[in-house]
């Protein structure tokens, strides 16, 4: 994720400008999101109507590219996330999502992509997923571990939540 300004800018201004595609606010600095790859696309909407047609059983809502404010100066954009519960009323979500979803591109960074997920896990949010099409693998990640999707299926508990890994990964 480039650096998409050398210049800081201020919360209202980051809020007030569109930005195609949207990107990441991180303490003054609005940063690139790696987006448009043919895997990373899949992938994602694959991984929303997956959750999105089973989102009255599971009691969530699911959105793509939502603007969620992590922190006071920190606003990240999950590629999908998922509120359980009643439907959220903000523009821009302040309360943390049940699961927030990232999906690699091949210019991704660990370091930077760890970065956000500690960001999705100290705001409160409850599971994040990591999928990387390019390798077929994911993680799933909780405030108390890190695991690796050996079996197939990405879940999450209360709600319990399964999606299998060969039904994201079926268009690549």
């Amino acid at each position: 994720m480039a650096m998409g300004s050398a210049t800081l800018v201020s919360v209202a201004e980051y809020l007030s400008t569109a930005y195609s595609p949207d990107r990441d606010y991180v303490d003054g600095l609005v940063l690139d999101r790696n987006l448009g790859e043919f895997n990373h696309s899949c992938t994602q909407g694959a991984i929303c109507v997956s959750l999105y047609n089973r989102r009255r059983e599971w009691g969530i809502h699911v959105y793509l590219e939502m603007r969620v404010q992590v922190k006071a100066t920190r606003y990240r954009i999950p590629d999908v996330c998922a509120v359980k519960g009643e439907k959220p009323e903000e523009q821009i979500f302040t309360r943390p999502p049940f699961l927030c979803v990232e999906i690699l591109s091949e210019d991704d960074r660990v370091s930077e992509m760890q970065e956000r997920i500690d960001d999705y896990l100290q705001m409160g949010v409850s599971f994040v997923w990591l999928v990387d099409p390019g390798k077929r693998r994911a993680w799933i990640y909780t405030s108390d571990l890190i695991r690796e999707v050996k079996d197939g299926v990405l879940r999450t508990l209360d709600p319990s939540i399964e999606v299998p890994l060969a039904e994201i990964f079926a268009e690549l």
